[in-house]
C-alpha cells in the first residue's frame, strides 16, 4: 500500500481544506495517510518562512486573491462549514502536543475532528487550555489522560523532532504531503498528489 504523509498543524486553515478532501483520494487510490504532527511555528523559524499574511501583508491585492481562491476551494469541493476563526493567529504548541498525546492513547481520528471543528467551524480560542478542555471533553476525549501526557518530555520532544525532520526534508510550511520522496506544498496541490500516489501503485 502506497502512503500519504501529511505534515499538519491545525493552524493552518488550508489544511482544515485538505483534510475535508483526502478522503476521496484516499478512497481513489487506496494509498494510506500518515498524520505528521508538526508545530508551523517551529517550522518558520527553522526555515525562515513566514506567515502569508506577514509575508504579503504589504503585497497589493495577494491576500485578497488568496481568499478568493479559498472561496473556489470550498466552492469546487462543497466545503460549507468553514468559518475563519477569529482569533486567528494562535499558538497551536498545546493542541499539537495533544495531538502526538491523543495518537498514544488510540484517538487520533476522534482527536482530529474535535479539534478541526473547534479551530475552523466553530472560531473557539485554541489557545485557552480552558476551551481546550471543554472540547476535548465534548468529544468524548479523556482529557485529564491528554493533560498529563502533554507535560511529558517524550511528547515534547516528539513534536519538536518532527518538526526538525520534516524540515530536513524540505518541507517549509504546511499543508506539505510526501509521496516516497516527492513533495508538494499547498491545497492547490491535491491533483498532483493523487496523481503521484496513483503513479506509485502501479
Amino acid at each position: 500500500m502506497v502512503k500519504l504523509e501529511f505534515v499538519f498543524d491545525f493552524a493552518s486553515p488550508n489544511a482544515y481544506y485538505c483534510c475535508q478532501v483526502l478522503p476521496g483520494i484516499l478512497e481513489r487510490t487506496g494509498a494510506e495517510l500518515e498524520i505528521v504532527p508538526v508545530l508551523l511555528g517551529g517550522l518558520f523559524k527553522i526555515t525562515g518562512n513566514q506567515a502569508p499574511f506577514v509575508a504579503f501583508g504589504e503585497v497589493k491585492g495577494k491576500l485578497d486573491y488568496d481568499m478568493l481562491e479559498s472561496q473556489r476551494f470550498q466552492n469546487k469541493h462543497g466545503i460549507t462549514d468553514f468559518v475563519f476563526n477569529s482569533h486567528f493567529p494562535m499558538n497551536t504548541i498545546t493542541i499539537m502536543r495533544g495531538l502526538v498525546a491523543a495518537r498514544e492513547l488510540g484517538e487520533e481520528k476522534r482527536y482530529i475532528d474535535a479539534v478541526l471543528s473547534a479551530m475552523w467551524e466553530q472560531s473557539k480560542k485554541m489557545d485557552d487550555p480552558e476551551v481546550v478542555a471543554g472540547v476535548w471533553r465534548d468529544a468524548g476525549l479523556d482529557v485529564d489522560a491528554l493533560m498529563a501526557l502533554i507535560q511529558t518530555d517524550s511528547i515534547k520532544e516528539s513534536l519538536k523532532q518532527n518538526t526538525q525532520a520534516m524540515a530536513d526534508r524540505g518541507s517549509f510550511g504546511v499543508p506539505t504531503f510526501f509521496v516516497g520522496d516527492e513533495m508538494f506544498f499547498g491545497k492547490e496541490r491535491l491533483g498532483q498528489v493523487e496523481e503521484e500516489l496513483q503513479k506509485a501503485a502501479v
